[in-house]
């Protein structure tokens, strides 16, 4: 299970009902499990069916992490048009980030948009459970 506060949740939400109908993404990070900063990236991709974080945000992104001794806990983008859930492209690019989490946001339904959280492991997709505080 993890644990997020529901501000986090409510920011990627934003930010996916911003940068609609494009995709949008960006990193949370924090220490021993604990969300403590989201950073909202640019999508280099300006795509509405992929993702990929502009390179050097990513670095700023990490480089901030280091100094705080910070880990990247999670990876966050949206399906403007899909469900809440891994698309193969999404899976296949897990690999660059193993061990990461996955939250995606759905704006399939924009009054009620759904937040899930994966763990994708060589291909194999398992649904984090969630604490919202």
């Amino acid at each position: 299970m993890f644990t997020i506060e529901q501000h986090y949740i409510d920011e990627m939400v934003a930010h996916a009902r911003q940068e609609a109908p494009l995709e949008c993404c960006g990193v949370l990070g924090g220490k021993g499990g604990r969300v403590l900063r989201l950073y909202q990236a640019t999508n280099a991709e300006h795509s509405r069916y992929r993702y990929n974080i502009d390179s050097q945000e990513l670095f700023r992104i990490n480089r901030e992490c280091e100094e705080n001794g910070w880990q990247f806990l999670a990876i966050y983008h949206s399906h403007p048009d899909g469900a809440a859930y891994p698309s193969p492209t999404d899976i296949r690019l897990a690999a660059l980030w193993p061990g990461s989490l996955y939250f995606i946001v759905s704006l399939s339904s924009p009054e009620k948009p759904g937040v899930h959280a994966f763990r994708i492991r060589d291909g194999e997709v398992t649904e984090e459970e969630l604490r919202i505080v």
